[in-house]
């Protein structure tokens, strides 16, 4: 059964920069060899992550690249603008405002602590369960 768990942040560190979660989540998904594909709202978010992914932790080296090269497929973290065709992978980190219209085996749903972001993971909430995923919520 698919899953998907949702990241309420409410910590300072990640409600001032909701996307150092994402920089964490991407991190632990490549300590556990586990391709990533980001799926982010816009370019200029695509861009933001993958410039911080560069500057988040001096010690941390996450393979990562926005999508639409040759070697897409190598690459442990595959960021994806809308627009940008990527294939799916068993892990996918959703910043987007709509469930991604493909998965894997789980989606991992960053959500800000502002209320019209709480109220849109309500709905992707609803629709996981409808696909028949497996639901969880984690508190950030």
């Amino acid at each position: 059964m698919p899953r998907a768990d949702f990241y309420l942040i409410a910590k300072p560190r990640f409600s001032e920069q909701p996307l150092l979660l994402v920089c964490e989540l991407a991190r632990k998904a490549f300590a556990a060899q586990q391709p990533v594909l980001v799926l982010t709202r816009d370019f200029a978010q695509a861009e933001a992550l993958d410039e911080l992914l560069w500057s988040f932790d001096e010690d941390a080296y996450i393979p990562h690249q926005l999508a639409g090269d040759d070697d897409d497929a190598g690459t442990a973290v595959l960021i994806a603008p809308p627009g940008v065709d990527a294939p799916a992978r068993p892990l996918i980190i959703n910043l987007r405002e709509q469930c991604p219209q493909q998965y894997g085996e789980r989606v991992l749903e960053v959500v800000a602590a502002d209320p019209t972001e709480r109220e849109g993971s309500r709905v992707r909430w609803r629709e996981y369960q409808r696909l028949g995923f497996d639901v969880s919520k984690f508190d950030m």
